[in-house]
């Protein structure tokens, strides 16, 4: 029973998910869900991404945590669109939390739309919200044990973004590991190496991503 529940769950979502492409697709937006676990500098490459971006590209934000609006001010303070999901507890985004809020967000005035998810290296990679593609964050920090943790979220993802490279100096991690088995669980996926304090690495990334969004 606990199977069909779980998949019911899963199945409701994703049509919701599908109606909130739709909105998107005729807007005109591109969208992606933004994940990591928590601390690994999501909001961080927002604003670096948007301070790139800004002038070439009209960028939306749809915020998610579990309480709080400090990532919201920091991206609202750029003067972009804004809005803030506080899910009271729960670990990540889901489609019909995103439908709700979409009449809050100037849609058609947007290129691009960003969502950050919430901090969770599980469960935001099993729930569609309507997305293009999803995009990963992972810390160096975090250990290059995480992909064969957490495959999933690798899976999923098109674009693999290692932040704050700027401590490789300091830690002990195997990179080339990282890389390896990424790669084996998803051979297409797309490996940027950045740091969000210096800003090595941000300019190839928001590239890429403005050749997805002009297509």
């Amino acid at each position: 029973m606990k199977v069909k529940v779980v998949t019911n769950i899963l199945e409701a979502n994703d049509r919701i998910a599908d109606e909130n492409r739709r909105i998107f697709q005729e807007a005109g937006v591109y969208v992606i869900n933004m994940m990591s676990g928590p601390g690994a500098g999501k909001t961080s490459l927002l604003v670096r991404t948007i301070q790139e971006m800004q002038k070439k590209v009209k960028i939306g934000v749809i915020e998610g945590d579990i309480a709080g609006t400090d990532d919201a001010e920091r991206i609202d303070s750029l003067g972009v669109p804004v809005v803030q999901i506080n899910t009271g507890g729960g670990c990540h985004l889901d489609a019909n939390m995103i439908r709700e809020v979409l009449p809050d967000m100037p849609l058609n005035d947007l290129d691009l739309l960003i969502i950050e998810n919430v901090g969770n290296l599980v469960c935001p990679a099993e729930f569609k919200v309507g997305e293009d593609m999803k995009v990963m964050l992972l810390s160096v920090a975090e250990g290059h044990d995480k992909p064969l943790k957490y495959p999933l979220m690798f899976q999923e993802s098109s674009a693999l973004l290692l932040n704050k490279i700027d401590l490789l100096p300091y830690i002990d991690v195997d990179m080339a590991k990282i890389r390896k088995d990424s790669l084996s669980l998803n051979p297409k996926l797309k490996i940027f190496e950045v740091s969000c304090k210096t800003g090595q690495g941000i300019s190839e990334w928001a590239q890429w991503l403005e050749t997805l969004v002009k297509k």
